[in-house]
């Protein structure tokens, strides 16, 4: 047994309290300097004495310290006084030796070995039978593996946690994390701070927001008047990211007085014009003095004429971006030159017939029908794709059936060259065609019948994409001259029965021509609660109702975003046979040079949407979300 198990008062079961060992963590505080001297001074020092000076001696002394600059750490690590206790023996407590340079090396209490066992010059093991004074010197290579273990903290003299106690009298060192250990909900998401264009005609917008939105209604006079101003001179208002009080800020309120302008011909105060596609309910009951007056169906004709050509040419001196001209059967997007990705003015009509589009090549308008080329791409990269993993003749007779199929379904433009009468011309240059049995006159029905049963499929084909989204025409270039005076000679535009009967088509378009008539949409705030979870939430609501062109949509969009401090939604309501005007062309693309639109009366910024291609296809936007000032939608 050690000396330490025969000093007064000791007891092996002992545990002193608390505040006691707070107390002596105090002293020893206090003392850590007379510790480390008399350490200096005394050359070893048993496990179970301290060399402290006699007007310190405690029963139990709190050890020496553990040198500050062997570790990594700014605290002072301090042996627990009952932790000297040898008589207590436990398989896992571990033995304490204290070196002349102060440093200290642990062991089993059965067995001590050297920290450099497997060493040539350190291999002598000790064994201990009891608790004897031990003296262990260490070569540099032990202390350096010695502070390596005591850096680390991996020095261990039991399981329990309270035989050691940190002083945190110093500030310990921040540790620093890996990029492996930051959380992927630190890292922002990327903010969309634009949604693709839509080139689709809408009816209705609802916005919906948290925030008020009864500023956008019962505008001043002064305020409507300034916004109808700056609409006529294409002015701007520059608005701050963020605003606090929407409904005190008169430049808003202007701004969005102004976004709800737009342009149409003819007007008639009575009847809604838009939009004309199955809108025969808005027309039942209403008196249409011109359906049984020639005279004044030609004067409406007339103006009307003179309104298209107006338009045409704004558009060709890019003074006017687009117009849209909504009949009673289809609907015509014209595009300036840059818009949509396209370096010539486009023009898309949807929906067409076999009708219109055959009266279109009799005129000598050249068209494409972009969805039912891409289908065609589609197809035959398809049947390319399969023929290439054939082998063989196989592969070769479906390749020619595949094309003969797929000239089938073409079928427009192909015809037949079977002449009846030069048909047995070749029999002629030989001399023989008096030997050769001529075919009757039964058979040679027999023959044009199925020519004609064959044309009639082609034309049957032609015929279903008839009133379809497929049926969407593109005219681009010179082309679009040509469609102008067409449309303006043709009388399938204008109703010959029914109630719009001689009543023109309607043209719309963001800014002013010659017999247009100025208009705004209809704007009508309402503060509803919503349910959310088990409470309700009030919700501010904002509708918009008239034909919404897509710079309106863009422009009222781009003033939710400070005013709602990028916080809102918005349900979009398409008319649906515009919503395939967001089909992309793909003949003419712009070039490297940019087509200057700044003088066409827009926002530049919805200036630099619409020259994007679209990408939503003959899809239109449904849903948009705006969430900390990023946008989402659905289409």
């Amino acid at each position: 047994c050690s000396t330490m198990s025969q000093q007064a008062g000791y007891s092996p079961s002992f545990k002193r309290p608390a505040e006691i060992m707070r107390m002596r963590r105090k002293r020893a505080r206090s003392d850590a300097g007379v510790f480390s001297g008399q350490s200096d001074r005394s050359p070893a020092g048993s496990p179970g004495q301290s060399g402290s000076s006699p007007a310190c001696v405690r029963p139990f002394s709190p050890g020496p310290l553990f040198n500050a600059q062997n570790r990594s750490g700014g605290g002072i690590k301090r042996r627990n006084p009952f932790a000297n206790i040898e008589n207590t023996y436990s398989p896992k407590k571990k033995f304490l030796i204290y070196n002349d340079d102060g440093n200290v090396e642990a062991t089993d209490s059965s067995k001590i070995k050297s920290w450099t066992e497997g060493e040539e010059d350190m291999s002598t093991k000790t064994e201990c039978e009891g608790a004897l004074p031990f003296t262990a010197r260490l070569t540099e290579l032990d202390k350096r593996q010695h502070q390596d273990i005591s850096s680390k903290k991996c020095l261990t003299f039991s399981e329990d946690d309270s035989l050691f106690e940190e002083e945190e009298d110093d500030a310990i060192s921040p540790l620093l994390k890996s990029p492996q250990a930051i959380a992927p909900a630190s890292i922002a998401p990327p903010v969309c701070t634009e949604y693709p264009v839509d080139w689709s005609l809408k009816t209705r917008l609802l916005f919906t927001s948290p925030l008020s939105l009864s500023w956008a209604e019962q505008p001043k006079a002064q305020e409507e008047a300034l916004g109808l101003s700056q609409h006529c001179r294409a002015q701007f208002s520059t608005l701050p990211h963020s605003l606090q009080d929407p409904r005190s800020c008169s430049e808003l309120r202007s701004a969005f007085q102004q976004s709800l302008v737009y342009w149409q011909h003819p007007s008639l105060p009575w009847i809604s014009l838009f939009p004309r596609i199955n809108a025969e309910r808005s027309f039942s009951g209403k008196s249409t003095p011109w359906a049984q007056d020639t005279a004044l169906q030609q004067s409406l004709m007339s103006e009307w004429s003179v309104s298209l050509s107006s338009l045409y040419s704004l558009l060709k001196a890019r003074l006017c971006p687009y117009f849209y001209l909504c009949s009673y059967q289809f609907t015509v997007l014209f595009r300036a030159a840059g818009l949509g990705g396209s370096s010539s003015i486009t023009a898309l009509i949807s929906p067409s017939t076999r009708g219109l589009r055959e009266a279109m090549k009799a005129e000598g308008i050249e068209y494409s029908l972009p969805l039912v080329e891409e289908r065609r791409k589609s197809r035959e990269q398809q049947i390319l794709t399969v023929h290439q993993s054939e082998e063989g003749e196989l592969g070769c007779s479906e390749l020619k059936e595949g094309e003969d199929c797929q000239a089938c379904d073409e079928g427009e433009n192909d015809g037949y060259n079977d002449d009846d009468d030069g048909s047995f011309s070749w029999l002629k240059e030989m001399g023989v065609q008096d030997k050769i049995k001529k075919p009757d006159s039964i058979t040679i029905q027999l023959k044009n019948k199925l020519l004609d049963h064959k044309c009639s499929r082609k034309e049957g084909h032609a015929v279903s994409l008839d009133h379809k989204p497929e049926s969407v025409v593109c005219v681009e270039g010179s082309h679009t001259f040509t469609l102008i005076n067409f449309l303006i000679n043709c009388k399938s535009v204008v109703a010959a029965a029914g109630s719009q009967a001689g009543l023109p088509p309607t043209l719309l378009a963001p800014i002013a021509f010659r017999g247009a008539t100025m208009h705004t949409l209809k704007a009508r705030s309402v503060n509803v609660k919503s349910q959310v979870g088990s409470t309700f939430q009030n919700i501010s609501s904002l509708e918009i109702t008239g034909p919404i062109l897509p710079s309106s949509l863009h422009t009222v969009t781009t003033l939710l975003r400070p005013a709602q401090k990028g916080n809102f939604s918005a349900a979009l309501y398409t008319h649906t046979p515009t919503a395939v005007m967001n089909t992309h062309t793909t003949r003419l693309q712009c070039t490297g040079e940019s087509v200057d639109l700044s003088g066409c009366g827009l926002h530049p910024a919805s200036i630099q949407q619409l020259q994007q291609p679209s990408t939503l296809g003959k899809t239109a936007l449904t849903h948009l979300n705006m969430n900390n000032y990023s946008y989402t939608w659905k289409n």
